[in-house]
Protein backbone atom coordinates (compact mmCIF):
# COMPACT_ATOMS: atom_id res chain seq x y z
CA UNK A 1 0.00 0.00 0.00
CA UNK A 2 2.87 2.41 0.75
CA UNK A 3 4.37 1.98 -2.71
CA UNK A 4 1.05 2.54 -4.46
CA UNK A 5 0.28 5.68 -2.46
CA UNK A 6 3.81 6.98 -3.08
CA UNK A 7 3.41 6.49 -6.84
CA UNK A 8 -0.04 8.08 -6.89
CA UNK A 9 1.07 11.08 -4.84
CA UNK A 10 4.21 11.65 -6.92
CA UNK A 11 2.54 14.28 -9.15
CA UNK A 12 1.86 16.35 -6.03
CA UNK A 13 5.56 16.53 -5.08
CA UNK A 14 6.17 19.89 -6.81
CA UNK A 15 3.19 21.39 -5.00
CA UNK A 16 4.50 20.14 -1.66
CA UNK A 17 7.90 21.59 -2.52
CA UNK A 18 6.43 25.01 -3.28
CA UNK A 19 4.42 24.96 -0.04
CA UNK A 20 7.53 24.00 1.94
CA UNK A 21 9.54 26.77 0.27
CA UNK A 22 6.83 29.33 1.04
CA UNK A 23 6.77 28.30 4.71
CA UNK A 24 10.56 28.50 4.86
CA UNK A 25 10.56 32.01 3.39
CA UNK A 26 7.82 33.11 5.77
CA UNK A 27 9.79 31.82 8.77
CA UNK A 28 12.93 33.66 7.62
CA UNK A 29 11.04 36.93 7.13
CA UNK A 30 9.44 36.66 10.57
CA UNK A 31 12.83 36.00 12.18
CA UNK A 32 14.37 38.99 10.45
CA UNK A 33 11.49 41.30 11.33
CA UNK A 34 11.61 40.30 14.99
CA UNK A 35 15.36 40.32 15.44
CA UNK A 36 16.46 42.84 18.08
CA UNK A 37 18.99 44.40 15.71
CA UNK A 38 16.36 45.03 13.02
CA UNK A 39 13.91 46.50 15.53
CA UNK A 40 16.57 48.77 16.98
CA UNK A 41 17.67 49.89 13.52
CA UNK A 42 14.10 50.70 12.55
CA UNK A 43 13.49 52.67 15.75
CA UNK A 44 16.74 54.60 15.20
CA UNK A 45 15.67 55.42 11.63
CA UNK A 46 12.36 56.74 12.96
CA UNK A 47 14.16 58.91 15.52
CA UNK A 48 16.57 60.24 12.86
CA UNK A 49 13.65 61.11 10.58
CA UNK A 50 11.92 62.93 13.44
CA UNK A 51 15.10 64.81 14.29
CA UNK A 52 15.55 65.81 10.65
CA UNK A 53 11.99 67.10 10.57
CA UNK A 54 10.63 64.54 8.12
CA UNK A 55 8.20 63.21 10.78
CA UNK A 56 6.01 65.09 13.21
CA UNK A 57 5.92 64.05 16.86
CA UNK A 58 2.58 62.29 16.32
CA UNK A 59 3.90 60.43 13.25
CA UNK A 60 7.00 59.40 15.20
CA UNK A 61 4.89 57.99 18.03
CA UNK A 62 2.66 56.13 15.57
CA UNK A 63 5.65 54.67 13.71
CA UNK A 64 7.33 53.56 16.93
CA UNK A 65 4.10 52.00 18.15
CA UNK A 66 3.68 50.16 14.84
CA UNK A 67 7.18 48.68 15.18
CA UNK A 68 6.54 47.64 18.77
CA UNK A 69 3.11 46.19 17.94
CA UNK A 70 4.66 44.10 15.18
CA UNK A 71 7.39 42.71 17.41
CA UNK A 72 5.39 42.10 20.57
CA UNK A 73 2.68 39.44 20.27
CA UNK A 74 -0.73 40.72 21.30
CA UNK A 75 -3.21 38.72 23.35
CA UNK A 76 -5.48 38.18 20.32
CA UNK A 77 -2.63 37.03 18.06
CA UNK A 78 -3.35 33.37 17.38
CA UNK A 79 -0.62 32.80 14.80
CA UNK A 80 2.10 32.80 17.44
CA UNK A 81 0.33 30.13 19.48
CA UNK A 82 -0.44 28.03 16.40
CA UNK A 83 3.24 27.99 15.40
CA UNK A 84 4.35 26.81 18.82
CA UNK A 85 1.96 23.85 18.73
Amino acid sequence: MGLVSAILSLPLAPVRGVIWLGELIQDQVEQQLQSPAAVRRELEEIDEAATAGRLSEEERKQAQQAVLDRTLPSSDDTTATKRKE
